[in-house]
């Protein structure tokens, strides 16, 4: 070992505490002779991405950024959003060759950790944002984008969660079918242009497209892509891959339908043998499972709703066989049958990596909306989902296996209030509709953050209610880990390292 290894044992000890450079996994078994175990930082920088929210000359989005408080950071610290925008100031396109990028006045600033801030944009021009924290901000800052559209093709409430950069992306449960307008939109946080492939597989496999191929987002800009100008094909479900061959790029799919509502897709969680898919509302008029396997051999698994009293096996919907490489779909119906519910995915034989979600359906007839519950991570140590208010908001949590002992507060609200906590015991096999906590003396909207206390891993969703112009609307987000900690390995000079 050298001097120059020394240097990048530190520089890597400096990166492991950035979002997006930090190694995730826990740290190999220390060998003999060094020293200490790694040890768990809050991570110094993050980076989050907003999609365009609409096309829609009649919509109405709010912003809400969160960041909980978190012991160990730094006492400084700054976030912001800002516009997606890669025009300079003279007009000229900011990846042309010595152009300046154009001075943005950030959307939101949030001013202090523990207390949400918002903001509001309306009409079918606001950009994608692109946001960045760094310091007391970073560690698990959200951002919840929630947009109202009365009427239209998609109309009710449509809400996403902005995400973090990165160089892949699945998303079952896309569709080309004539009722339905899906967009994958593409947002590039970095200097440099990215290049994307989005690959397209039906019932029958993939879907030939050269149209999907090398598609390039300049550097600090955002491209919606029309999945129908991809391939003529009429299918009713689809699995969409991003797979980003240069750069990174956060992305999103907008699923609009002209009957039924329609609101974002998130990214599945990556492709495992066993998923859970929290948060199935109890009032749910139809709900269906969508599944594909990215390998090649078929999976075979058992579908089960974790209830309140346990775990269930739908009737007639006791398992899913996915062909390789092909998606499959099964209607589960009113699953739930007005209780709480969410879907575990376990193998019946061998287990085989696939990626899942739910298209959910509620009200009836000319009433009808649509969400997505994607198969997402487990919580971990926390786990945060910002925009809530007291009557439009439910928490739902599951514990597939073990009991689970879980935290959750409520923040303060963005126009005041106290932070309050309550704890819950969720047993083993079952969902629950907590009772969530409200800010003391809160207004305007809060967040929740979800912390497991004991006991084994657990799963949440947050259903947003509301109603425009007496269309009633709703959108569900999953509390994946937020990866506001991090384990930075230990290093220290060894100068017997010279005489070598």
């Amino acid at each position: 070992m050298n001097r120059t290894t020394l240097s990048l044992l530190a520089g890597t000890a400096a990166l492991a505490a950035v979002t997006g450079f930090a190694s995730m996994s826990e740290p190999a078994a220390a060998g003999k002779g060094t020293a200490q175990a790694a040890a768990v930082l809050p991570v110094e920088r993050t980076s989050l991405l907003c999609p365009a929210p609409s096309t829609s000359d009649i919509a109405d989005t709010a912003y809400t950024s969160y960041t909980p408080v978190t012991k160990g950071t730094r006492s400084t610290g700054t976030a912001e959003l800002s516009a997606a925008t890669e025009q300079s100031a003279d007009g000229k396109s900011g990846s042309d060759k010595g152009a300046k990028k154009k001075t943005e006045k950030p959307v939101l600033t949030p001013k202090e950790p523990g207390t949400p801030v918002t903001g509001d944009t309306s009409g079918s021009d606001a950009p994608a944002l692109v946001g960045t924290a760094d310091g007391r901000f970073a560690p698990g800052w959200t951002v919840q984008e929630t947009t109202e559209v009365a009427a239209g093709a998609g109309r009710g409430l449509q809400g996403v969660n902005c995400t973090a950069p990165d160089t892949e992306f699945w998303f079952p449960g896309a569709s080309t079918d004539a009722d339905r307008t899906d967009y994958v939109h593409l947002t590039n946080p970095d200097d440099s242009a990215a290049v994307v492939d989005i690959e397209l597989y039906g019932k029958d496999g993939a879907i030939p497209s050269t149209v999907g191929e090398d598609i390039t987002v300049p550097a600090h800009a955002s491209e919606p892509i029309l999945l129908s100008t991809l391939t003529d094909e009429k299918q009713p479900d689809l699995t969409v891959r991003v797979n980003v061959r240069s750069g990174r790029v956060g992305a999103s799919v907008q699923a609009l339908d002209d009957k039924i509502g329609g609101d974002w897709l998130a990214a599945s969680t990556e492709p495992a043998g066993s998923l859970v898919l929290p948060g199935i509302p109890k009032d749910a008029t139809a709900v269906r499972l969508i599944a594909f396997t990215p390998g090649g051999t078929d999976a075979d698994l058992n579908v089960r709703l974790a209830s309140p009293s346990g775990l269930i096996t739908p009737a007639g919907s006791e398992t899913l066989h996915v062909k390789a490489g092909m998606t499959s779909a099964l209607d589960l119906g009113d699953v739930t049958r007005g209780e709480a519910g969410s879907l575990v995915l376990t193998p019946s034989d061998q287990s085989v990596p696939v990626v899942a979600a739910l298209r959910v359906v509620r009200g009836k007839g000319s009433d009808q909306e649509t969400a997505f519950i994607p198969a997402t991570a487990p919580v971990g140590t926390r786990a945060t989902v910002a925009d809530n208010t007291s009557k439009g908001s439910t928490l739902s949590i599951t514990a597939p296996g073990k009991t689970a002992e879980v935290k959750v507060t409520a923040s303060a609200g963005s126009d005041g209030g106290t932070a309050v906590s309550k704890t819950f015991t969720i047993k083993g096999g079952t969902t629950q509709n907590v009772a969530a906590p409200v800010p003391n003396g809160g207004k305007g909207t809060y967040a929740l953050t979800v912390e497991p206390v004991s006991g084994g891993p657990v799963y949440a969703a947050r259903t947003l209610a509301a109603t425009e112009e007496g269309v009633p609307g709703f959108t569900i987000q999953t509390l994946p880990g937020d990866r506001g900690m991090v384990s930075v390995p230990h290093a220290e000079q060894d100068l017997s390292v010279l005489q070598q």
